[in-house]
């Protein structure tokens, strides 16, 4: 019986290579785990050919690097009978996932990983100061012996530093230059706090989100054992008490927003006035604030044709009235040029106020696209108009009233022009935003999407003709 002490992947390596040059079959190996002299030192005698015959993997070398660091007293022996397997008739061993070896190696390794991963998430660094300079020194107990996988890591983050990782198996020190190996440490050695922890905790105070507390996901992802060296555990219990009261007060906003406009509709209502003189008032949603007022959709309470746009400009958030600006220019040709009488139909937006953001130092109002939120904020003042107006057909102008009225998976580029039943009409097809046709760089782009828009509109009118 050959014995061998090894106490990390570095020392096994060269210690394996030997006893594989020898051909010392695994079962006459003793392994322990160790640094002191070794029993039974006397090696069988080889020859120079001998001792570089055999091809290792470079995929073991990587696996046995990782699993290494497991803290199973066994893996040495482990280690070695799959490197002495591989190199003995059994080349493809790494490729049987089914193999009681291999398998025990891959599940070494994958806990190594992730053990590795936590204390790479988990350590938390006190600052002293020792002699006027700076130290920063933490303190962590892994599962498993990977002090010298992980210090690469922390050389690299915290490369200017000065700092100290102690385990109660091993530490480890940087001077900014280079990594030294000592001793483990008991916790007592580390210090307890400093003036960062305050800051610490405020940051994971900020992104606490009591909405997705998931508490046993949580103790899995961040095992208790590691709580008492984080500063922002000591927040967790008040966070998680606070989980329901924040939650509900996240739901009443998030309700607030979304019910927006209905907050602000009238008891009852029979027509467009007071449902317009209603919305003049409307906060539903944020986008009242910046904006100059409410503008409202306007035309004949009868019109048997619908126009839906996406929401009001800079011009028509001035005036209070919908498509008068240039995009309204381009709008009132195409329908001139489809033969509709702007007067004869009904033309709302999508949402009522204007979105915008401020650039040339304030000076100018960029149009910025509403979100989903703001859109649903306001949709019940499109549905109510809807209801009173009750028109044949309905032409969405643009994406996104395309996508608030047919759905979110509606695309303009393939569907435009389509007759479609939405909620609001059982006839409703989608077309350009005249503001994309002014947006297009080159003069035929814009000439093809404009006659694309007037033969939509045309297509609109024809539908009207056939239900008389």
């Amino acid at each position: 019986m050959i014995a061998r002490s090894v106490s990390c992947f570095d020392d096994w390596r060269p210690v394996a290579r030997e006893l594989l040059n020898c051909d010392v079959p695994p079962e006459e190996i003793c392994w322990t785990n160790g640094s002191g002299p070794s029993l039974f030192d006397e090696l069988p005698e080889t020859s120079t050919s001998q001792a570089t015959r055999h091809q290792v993997p470079p995929k073991f070398l990587e696996l046995a690097k990782t699993a290494a660091c497991h803290r199973d007293a066994a893996r040495w022996e482990l280690l070695y009978r799959t490197l002495w397997r591989l190199t003995h008739g059994k080349s493809h061993l790494l490729s049987d996932p089914t193999d009681d070896d291999i398998r025990r190696l891959q599940m070494m390794e994958k806990a190594v990983r992730r053990d590795a991963h936590k204390m790479k998430a988990f350590v938390r660094f006190r600052k002293v100061e020792r002699d006027g300079d700076e130290y920063y020194i933490a303190w962590h107990r892994p599962d498993h012996q990977i002090v010298r996988l992980t210090a690469p890591f922390f050389s690299r983050r915290f490369g200017p530093m000065n700092w100290s990782i102690l385990t109660p198996a091993e530490s480890v020190h940087w001077d900014q230059t280079q990594l030294t190996f000592g001793p483990g440490v008991p916790r007592s050695e580390a210090p307890a706090g400093d003036d960062l922890e305050e800051l610490w905790k405020t940051y994971y105070a900020s992104i606490f989100n009591p909405a997705r507390v998931k508490v046993k996901a949580m103790i899995a992802e961040m095992p208790v054992r590691h709580w008492p060296t984080m500063p922002e555990t000591e927040l967790i219990p008040d966070l998680l008490r606070q989980a329901e009261t924040r939650t509900e007060r996240m739901v009443e906003v998030t309700d607030s927003n979304d019910r927006g406009a209905r907050l602000y509709f009238p008891d009852q209502f029979d027509g467009l006035n007071e449902l317009r003189s209603a919305a003049e008032g409307c906060e539903g949603c944020h986008l009242h604030e910046p904006a100059t007022q409410t503008v409202f959709g306007k035309g004949p309470a009868n019109a048997r044709l619908a126009l839906i746009g996406e929401q009001p400009g800079d011009i028509e958030d001035q005036a209070g009235q919908p498509f008068i600006g240039p995009a309204g220019k381009v709008l009132d040709e195409c329908l001139a040029e489809a033969g509709i009488d702007r007067d004869d139909i009904y033309i709302t937006n999508t949402v009522k106020h204007f979105k915008f953001k401020l650039i040339s130092g304030g000076k100018r109002r960029l149009h910025q696209k509403p979100n989903a939120r703001e859109i649903s904020a306001c949709r019940p003042w499109l549905d109510a108009e809807m209801s009173v107006v009750k028109p044949d057909v309905v032409v969405c102008l643009g994406a996104t009233a395309a996508q608030s009225v047919i759905g979110r998976e509606f695309r303009i580029t393939r569907q435009r022009g389509e007759m479609v039943t939405s909620d609001i009409c059982t006839q409703t097809l989608s077309t350009w935003h005249p503001s994309a046709i002014l947006r297009q760089p080159g003069g035929d782009c814009k000439r093809a999407m404009q006659a694309e828009l007037i033969d939509d509109l045309r297509s609109a009118i024809s539908a009207l003709s056939k239900d008389g």
